[in-house]
């Protein structure tokens, strides 16, 4: 006679396999705990920025806290470090800029290989910059500062936010297409970049939109161009660089994306990028990004790793054909 409390043979051969398996290959639920966000850059910047609003919103979906740690340094590469050699547990992520497809470029030795030590999980934003001239520049559009760049061959400047920044990539590729020798002056940050144009020290400009924005709107600097293929919300009056039927195609961009390391179990990798494309498809979070200047650009995990590799190639393309090279 049975009792309430016999097996049979199938469910007590279940019972046993699953008292087999060990405990630390149970999937444990997702997140489990704080998440961390890395910041390669200082607070108040882009990236900076766009890492706060996407940890607000996974906030929100994941149920979880999430923090955003500034590891500021080394181009970015002190940031992104710590993520790369973080557990691939989902709960280190980081949020980088476009440095990240030209510092391997620039520096022949680095702690890290993005495409062996990261998992890229979403393109966030895309980041033009706006090419603005000082009030003395005769020019008010792209041809008319081109002609008057070939009337004066190396005696104009142009300011970026630093050697191998992408705006001085972007300064270098203008050279190129536009056929001019306008003169890099490299700074540390936007601030004075911005203040020496202002001052009219310096000719022209390729500066993030946001960070130019108060000088346009003050009518301290004129803004000519855009960096992007298209017009950008912020500025609609503004036309693209590319418009100039001469330099049709021109693009070149900065962008922020999401990152977790290497190795980031599959499951967890699709909600992060599930929860991320869900943030940049909010109307207010995308207000917010369009408002600074930036394009929200979710996409997929293997979508933005091919567009990392295209970007790094055409910055690799820009860097070796203007000789640019850091100060050792």
């Amino acid at each position: 006679m049975k009792t309430p409390y016999s097996l049979t043979p199938l469910c007590a051969a279940a019972l046993l396999f699953a008292a087999a398996v060990p405990t630390g290959l149970a999937q444990a639920p997702y997140p489990g705990q704080q998440i961390r966000i890395i910041c390669p850059f200082p607070a108040g910047g882009g990236t900076d920025l766009t890492s706060r609003l996407l940890g607000e919103q996974l906030h929100r979906i994941l149920g979880q806290p999430v923090i955003v740690d500034n590891r500021t340094g080394a181009s970015g590469m002190v940031g992104t470090g710590a993520a790369a050699k973080s557990p691939p547990d989902g709960h280190t992520l980081l949020v980088a800029s476009g440095e990240i497809a030209v510092n391997p470029h620039l520096y022949p030795k680095m702690a890290y290989d993005w495409e062996k030590d990261l998992q890229p999980i979403t393109l966030l934003v895309k980041v033009p910059n706006v090419l603005a001239v000082n009030m003395d520049v005769p020019a008010k559009s792209v041809p008319e500062l081109i002609a008057y760049a070939r009337q004066n061959p190396r005696k104009l400047t142009f300011s970026s936010s630093g050697v191998g920044n992408p705006q001085q990539l972007t300064g270098e590729m203008f050279n190129k297409m536009a056929g001019v020798q306008i003169m890099h002056v490299p700074y540390k940050g936007a601030a004075p970049q911005l203040a020496d144009v202002a001052g009219k020290h310096i000719t022209m400009t390729f500066v993030s939109i946001g960070a130019a924005l108060p000088f346009i709107e003050g009518g301290r600097i004129r803004p000519i161009g855009v960096t992007s293929l298209t017009r950008v919300s912020v500025l609609p009056d503004v036309p693209a660089i590319a418009e100039h039927p001469p330099l049709a195609g021109f693009e070149l961009v900065n962008f922020f994306g999401f990152y977790g390391p290497a190795g980031l179990p599959d499951p967890i990798l699709r909600r992060l990028n599930a929860a991320a494309v869900q943030t940049l498809r909010l109307p207010e979070v995308a207000t917010k990004l369009r408002n600074m200047g930036f394009e929200p650009a979710p996409s997929t995990p293997e979508q933005y790793r091919e567009f990392i590799k295209n970007e790094s190639a055409k910055f690799a393309k820009i860097i070796v054909e203007a000789g640019v090279k850091l100060e050792q």
